[in-house]
């Protein structure tokens, strides 16, 4: 289940791009059958190692773009062990609201991206986290759970407070909120709950069929209760290598 859309966030094989925070790698997966040259990131050693082995595996499957590549690296958001200027794209998704110094991690986004480069961070939306947090004390209380709520105007200000330029905004997800806040009334670790059960499977069965009829109820429901926000930025290119406004427009639609 894909977060950043990469009609908007355009990939060319060869590309050097950073999965920052990558989780389980459902976007490093993309990013690696789309050609990049991936680096999925994390803290948790033990997602690593299973993102490790489904790269393994989808070299052995082959159909790779060849100029893909893919690798992982396990350290510390505040202090990315890579070079300036080293990536041409940066995805952070679902990760900006368990870190107690977002800025710091977000000066960091900035100094590993080449300037011209892009940008994606999803976040929790406003309004649906604020539901959860409001049902259930243990949904943000967890060790390693959301420590802040953003709301989209905070994380863009934020962003563009340390050099970032913004391009555009949506939401994803509308179906997974009801689920969270079954969840968070019922118990966030109760999944025996039926109701929590039979929305559960209602998730799987559309993401495997993807009918027509859930996915026109996502597209009217995201504005309003999308899971998640997903803002695009670039970095401002060096001084004398201005960026093609064109370009940065037509990724941005």
């Amino acid at each position: 289940m894909l977060t950043v859309d990469f009609g908007r966030f355009r990939v060319k094989p060869g590309e050097r791009i950073l999965d920052m925070g990558c989780g389980a790698g459902r976007h490093a997966f993309e990013l690696y059958r789309r050609g990049a040259r991936v680096v999925a990131f994390d803290m948790d050693a033990d997602e690593l190692a299973g993102v490790g082995t489904m790269f393994d595996a989808m070299r052995l499957e082959g159909g790779l773009p060849e100029e893909a590549a893919a690798e992982t690296v396990q350290g510390d958001a505040l202090d990315l062990p890579f070079p300036d200027d080293h990536f041409d794209k940066i995805v952070a998704s679902e990760v900006l609201e368990h870190i107690p110094d977002d800025m710091r991690a977000m000066r960091e986004l900035l100094r590993v991206l080449k300037p011209g480069g892009r940008l994606a961070v999803t976040v929790p939306s406003w309004l649906p986290e604020r539901v959860c947090w409001a049902l259930s004390e243990d949904y943000h209380t967890a060790p390693g759970g959301h420590i802040r709520i953003y709301t989209r105007a905070e994380l863009e200000a934020k962003l563009k407070g340390i050099g970032f330029k913004v391009n555009g905004h949506h939401h994803a997800h509308g179906l997974h909120a009801p689920y969270w806040w079954i969840k968070c009334a019922v118990g966030v670790n109760n999944d025996g709950n039926p109701a929590a059960k039979a929305y559960h499977q209602l998730l799987v069965w559309d993401i495997m069929k993807r009918p027509l009829a859930t996915r026109l109820a996502e597209r009217v429901l995201n504005p309003v209760i999308g899971k998640s926000v997903v803002v695009y930025f670039t970095k401002p290119a060096s001084p004398g290598k201005p960026s093609s406004p064109a370009k940065e427009t037509a990724d941005a639609v």
